[in-house]
């Protein structure tokens, strides 16, 4: 049975193994653990053992917001888990005007079937910081 949550606390460093699969240089555990306590919302996945699952939110917290992860781990993809912290992070930000999130061209269709709209952008990446 997997939970959903989006309260952090106790949440440490070693409840975060498994993610960033393929990464060329993923996070740290550390990092990892600072941007989600630095996040406007989170929504996190939990097992009854683990964190399987993770989206998270930054805002202005009157206008816009941006998603910029939503990870969840390979043994658990295909079981809505995924859609359903996108469902629950975007319910978060009703009130807002827009929600954005990048992507690679592979995962649009996924982010069509939630209701997004492809829009043009633009985006720098320091790969050097993680």
């Amino acid at each position: 049975m997997i939970s959903y949550r989006t309260d952090l606390n106790g949440l440490t460093e070693a409840d975060l193994a498994g993610f960033f699969v393929g990464w060329p240089t993923p996070p740290s555990p550390a990092q990892h653990l600072a941007v989600l306590r630095g996040s406007y919302r989170v929504v996190i996945a939990r097992s009854p053992d683990d964190v399987v699952g993770f989206v998270n939110m930054i805002s202005d917290g009157v206008l816009t917001a941006f998603v910029p992860w939503l990870e969840v781990r390979p043994e658990f993809q295909g079981q809505g888990i995924g859609t359903e912290l996108m469902r629950r992070i975007v319910a978060e930000a009703a009130h807002l005007y827009s929600v954005d999130l990048t992507c690679d061209d592979a995962l649009r269709p996924y982010y069509e079937r939630l209701g997004m709209t492809a829009l043009t952008g633009m985006g720098l990446r320091n790969r050097a910081a993680l």
